[in-house]
C-alpha cells in the first residue's frame, strides 16, 4: 500500500471516528468535499501545508495524524 492510500486511509479513519462527513471536514479545512475524496482515496499527494490545514480542521496534531503509517 502507497503512502498516499495509507494517509487517505488515516484521514478517513479521523474523519469518521469524529463523525465528520467529507462535506463537513472539507467546510473546516476550505478544501473541497471532492478533494478531501481524493485524498482519502489515495489519488492525490498532499502537500504539507495541506497536511497541516487538515489536521487542525481534525482538531489534531500532524503527527497523530501520520500515527501509525
Amino acid at each position: 500500500m502507497t503512502i498516499n492510500k495509507k494517509f487517505g486511509k488515516r484521514v478517513r479513519q479521523v474523519r469518521k471516528d469524529l463523525g465528520l462527513s467529507q462535506e463537513e471536514l472539507g467546510f473546516k479545512s476550505g478544501l473541497h468535499r471532492t478533494y478531501i475524496s481524493d485524498i482519502e482515496r489515495g489519488s492525490k499527494n498532499p502537500t504539507i501545508v495541506t497536511v497541516d490545514t487538515l489536521a487542525k480542521a481534525l482538531g489534531i496534531s500532524i503527527s497523530e495524524l501520520f500515527k501509525g503509517l
